[in-house]
Order: structure tokens, then sequence, then C-alpha cells
């Protein structure tokens, strides 16, 4: 649970306690509890106040580099998840295509949701293509089961998106966008791959 919540906090940044539960699939309670004993290590730091959170250290990020690469080889999953990233690749435009729609008109209008036809239009548009990132998170988590945690955010990101909560789909921090930006670093972060 230790590189769990370590590689979490990696790939989506700063955060609170409630986001890191969220994105690694945890209680607060235990992620609150490995977080602390990651701060005891030296590998994370906690700034306090209203805009503060958990962060990375210089050495936690070595040392998620050398645990992920770790884990990564120990479960010969390297082969699979390459081919697995290059499938999300081929997806990745399209979604930020998907996404730019969401957000402007194409006649270069910010989209203020009002028209419904054309939200529904997009939202057609993004089942179409959960479609077929649910295959590549099939894949992925084929080879590590930790990856299965994305299938279920943009899962439900879509769905809470198809419910009204508009904002899940492009603009909060657990928006299929947002979820699918940590995918892209989960998977460079895994593969050793620089941005």
């Amino acid at each position: 649970m230790s590189l769990l919540v370590l590689h979490t906090l990696r790939c989506i940044g700063f955060a609170g306690t409630a986001r890191i539960a969220g994105a690694a699939g945890l209680t607060e309670s235990e992620v609150e509890s490995e977080l602390i004993d990651l701060a005891v290590d030296g590998l994370v730091t906690h700034l306090p106040g209203e805009f503060g959170g958990w962060g990375l250290t210089d050495e936690g990020r070595v040392a998620d580099a050398q645990r992920i690469t770790g884990e990564l080889e120990s479960a010969q999953a390297r082969p699979a998840l390459t081919k697995a990233f290059h499938e999300f690749m081929v997806l990745n435009p399209e979604l930020l295509d998907l996404c730019t729609a969401w957000q402007i008109r194409s006649n270069g209008i910010l989209n203020d949701h009002s028209d419904i036809a054309y939200d529904g239009r997009v939202l057609g548009r993004f089942n179409d293509f959960h479609e077929r990132a649910v295959v590549v998170c099939a894949d992925l988590s084929a080879a590590q089961a930790r990856f299965d945690r994305y299938r279920v955010r943009l899962t439900d990101a879509l769905r809470r998106a198809a419910a009204g909560e508009l904002e899940y789909v492009a603009d909060g921090i657990g928006s299929y966008h947002a979820v699918w930006a940590e995918l892209h670093e989960d998977l460079l972060a895994t593969l050793g791959i620089p941005r």
C-alpha cells in the first residue's frame, strides 16, 4: 500500500489526503497512515493550511522511480504496458479534441452548455471514445492490476457527466480529462519515459 500511495502522489502532484485517497482507491485513514510513514522516511512532505497538502520530496521521487521500476520488472509487465501505452497514445489526441469541443464551440465561442443538443452530441462522442479507452485500460490492468482504478474512475466521471455534473467532463480534478492525464503521467513514470 505504501508504493500505491507514493506513486499516486507522484502521478497527481501536490494534493490533500482526500484527493490522494480517491485517486488510489483507498480510504482517507489508510492514506493518512501511509503518508505519515512516508513522511517519517523523508519521502513526502506536508504543508499545513487552507492551500496545504502532501507532496513528494526529491528522495520520494527517486524512491518511487526505483520501486515502480522494480514492480514493473518483477511482474515482467514492460512489454504489455509498452504495447498498451502505444494504444493509449493513439487515443490521446482524440481525447484532447473532445475536451476542446466540450469547452469551445466550432465557431470559436466558449461553450456555456446552454445548448443541450450540442452537449449531448459531444457526450455521445465521449461514450464512443470511452468504449475504446476501456479496452486499453483492460490491457493495462491485465499487465498490472493497479491500472484498473483508472477504468473505474473514468467510467464514474462519464456517468456523473451524463447525470448532469458537467464539471466531470473536463473541468474538475475528478473529471474524465483529469483522470486521463493522471493515467498518462502514470504510464510515463512507470515506463521511465521523460515528458
